[in-house]
């Protein structure tokens, strides 16, 4: 007896929710049927495009950072009572950063798109934002808006929020767990089965749009979705466009979400058309991903090309700079070899010739000169060769030239400290030189 009443008591349970199939993805064994896109959503990105695994989406990537990514619902909420279990997981370096949002908009992709709570514009819905914001490690925030309010332009959008809770996501290795109940009563936010926040002033209306972007910062978190579910009661379910689907439709559903599966197994009329339809709907999510990554391709090309067309100029300056350092090095080497390669021994015999023939010179011209210019009578005094004759001079009073030869060694000194001087100089250069820092260009 007890067996039976638990048995209806847990069959009462299963069957008071009912999953909205079209507005939700991950509660079954793979997230996409054909791993192009998932039905009845639309993944979009900026800077990069998202990428869809078989049991994930990944929002924003590890590397590179300042990328966004969104995934939106193609239909609305008809339902005024809902329940929506999300799972996500978040991680990155120590210092990584970036924000999740939950939105649950009138306007949905087309007014929305891959915004943040930071970026966005003027909105009607809400939004639940998921970041480090305040530096306490992480928390959710809820945010309200009417329409009216523009919030990438207000002075202060993170004093909008109504209610907020304490969570840190950050590198848990694991997936965690939100939960949005909008019931007649109330309306309330769970986070691991944790009560966050909530409140009986808050009623949502139907028919918004369901979608979730992600935008990470220079030094990147990586957004990973890995479910999204929306389910209503029973009594709200009657509302469901699929609820009158026969079973054969269904079966078609299925086998073209399939491909093993033949088309020999589908024999209605209405079997093929939902098989077509689901194949069309698959090709159509196809085809806008593939665009998408052609646009995101052409726009990366883009940039490489401006990229590489100034780094040609840099090139340009580049090659001039080092012509003119060859053109120094050449005439340094010229200088060098020359230094080396003459002989100054025969243009200083050269000199020392000048300057005997000079000297000899003046002395001979001088006495001649000087006895035109005096009366008095001049002695040639050879301090070498002839002794002092100053004494006979002053009491004659006779004016005595004294000379002296050249000095050989004078000049011979001369000459070895010039080739000193010479030697070192090119001594201090190569060292100068050797320890030189080396210009790779």
């Amino acid at each position: 007896m007890w067996l039976a009443w638990i048995l209806a008591v847990a069959i009462a349970t299963v069957q008071g929710q009912y999953v909205l199939e079209s507005l939700s993805f991950g509660h079954g064994s793979n997230i996409s049927p054909n791993k192009f896109g998932i039905p009845g959503w639309h993944i979009s990105g900026e800077g990069h495009t998202p990428q869809l695994l078989s049991d994930k989406v990944i929002l924003t990537p590890p590397y590179p950072g300042s990328r966004r990514g969104a995934i939106w619902a193609d239909n609305e909420v008809s339902h005024p009572e809902w329940t929506a279990d999300f799972e996500f997981r978040a991680g990155g370096t120590e210092r990584g950063g970036g924000n999740l949002q939950i939105w649950y908009t009138k306007e949905g992709q087309a007014h929305v798109g891959t915004s943040s709570i930071y970026t966005v514009g003027k909105f009607d819905g809400l939004v639940l934002v998921v970041d480090t914001y305040g530096g306490r490690g992480g928390g959710i925030r809820g945010f309200l808006n009417d329409g009216n309010t523009e919030y990438k332009n207000h002075h202060s959008v993170d004093s909008l929020a109504f209610g907020h809770c304490d969570y840190s996501y950050r590198n848990l290795g694991r997936p965690s767990r939100i939960q949005i109940k909008q019931q007649r009563d109330f309306f309330e936010v769970a986070v691991d089965g944790r009560s966050c926040f909530k409140s009986d002033k808050i009623k949502l209306p139907p028919d918004y749009y369901f979608g979730i972007s992600a935008a990470s910062a220079e030094t990147p978190d990586s957004f990973e979705i890995y479910k999204f579910i929306l389910s209503t009661t029973t009594s709200y379910a009657r509302e469901e466009p699929r609820r009158d689907t026969p079973p054969q439709v269904q079966q078609a559903v299925a086998a073209a979400q399939n491909h093993d599966t033949p088309a020999s197994s589908i024999k209605s009329t209405e079997a093929q058309f939902a098989d077509l339809h689901s194949r069309l709907v698959t090709m159509s999510h196809a085809i806008d991903n593939l665009f998408q990554h052609l646009a995101t391709h052409s726009a990366n090309t883009e940039t490489s090309y401006h990229e590489l067309t100034r780094k040609m100029t840099s090139t340009e300056q580049l090659g001039g700079m080092d012509a003119r350092l060859q053109a120094i090095e050449r005439t340094v080497q010229a200088i060098q070899k020359d230094v080396e390669g003459k002989d100054y021994h025969g243009q200083l015999a050269k000199l020392q010739d000048t300057l005997h023939d000079s000297h000899s010179s003046l002395l001979e011209s001088l006495p001649h000169a000087m006895n035109q210019s005096t009366n008095h009578p001049i002695l040639y005094q050879d301090k070498i060769m002839v002794p002092d004759l100053s004494r006979f001079a002053s009491a004659n009073g006779v004016i005595v030239v004294s000379t002296t030869k050249p000095r050989m060694g004078f000049f011979i000194f001369v000459v070895i400290v010039f080739q000193l001087l010479l030697a070192g100089s090119y001594v201090v250069y190569k060292r100068r030189r050797a320890n030189a820092p080396k210009k790779y260009l």
